[in-house]
């Protein structure tokens, strides 16, 4: 004959499978839900490190996270000559800290992590000093050694690969960079308004303060800005 503490905990456990099916479903309506966003981007394109700087990291510092899935991707307008070399638009600089921020993806898979690092290097950059971004390890409290091993071992040279590859395939192709993606929907010269598209794009019920209190007047920043704020192709 089953004792009570047994009879308890029959009770307790038929009565946490609702409530447990209850939280499986809504993580992952939860997660269905997220809006993909996507930067294709390249290092020391001037507009590209002042959208990852001053505007990116709005999806962090905000409750606006709760809602993105985000994605970086430093590859921009680099071009692979005939001998496989790679051609960076901004020297061989670039080609270094691409394949640099590629590593820290791959190494620190989370986002908070990555980013941390890549933002701190690209306001390096908005200062005139991106040849000192290996302080950002020091900055970030973050291991330079991963970083190295990624690098030197030839994975941060596969990695770009892919990049490259993927920043090929895009349909429309990219005309510039930053090239920003909300959904897969390339935001083209209105990027800096990606909050509006994102809160746009969101189809859940939670909906984040972020998407409350932004005014969704769509296509309003080249009307304020005659001057794209983009790398251009070639």
């Amino acid at each position: 004959m089953a004792s009570y503490n047994q009879i308890t905990r029959l009770i307790i456990t038929f009565a946490l499978i609702p409530w447990l099916m209850f939280q499986e479903k809504c993580h992952v309506c939860c997660s269905q839900d997220k809006v993909n966003l996507s930067l294709y981007y390249e290092s020391l394109c001037p507009y590209c490190a002042d959208f990852i700087v001053n505007q990116l990291v709005k999806v962090l510092q905000t409750d606006l996270g709760s809602i993105v899935n985000l994605r970086l991707v430093p590859w921009g307008n680099t071009r692979i000559a005939p001998n496989s070399s790679w051609i960076c638009q901004h020297g061989t600089d670039e080609c270094q800290i691409n394949t640099v921020e590629a590593c820290a993806i791959k190494v620190w898979s989370n986002l908070e992590t990555h980013i941390k690092f890549i933002n701190c290097v690209e306001r390096l950059h908005l200062e005139n000093r991106h040849s000192s971004w290996q302080s950002c390890f020091a900055a970030t409290g973050l291991s330079q050694t991963p970083i190295e091993n990624c690098y030197n071992n030839g994975l941060g040279y596969r990695l770009e690969q892919a990049y490259a590859d993927e920043t090929a395939k895009l349909n429309p192709p990219h005309r510039f960079v930053p090239w920003v993606l909300v959904n897969n929907q390339p935001l083209q010269e209105d990027y800096q308004n990606f909050i509006a598209y994102i809160c746009r794009a969101y189809r859940g019920h939670n909906i984040p303060q972020a998407c409350k209190t932004k005014i969704l007047n769509l296509n309003i920043t080249m009307a304020r800005d005659s001057i794209p704020r983009v790398c251009f192709r070639g």
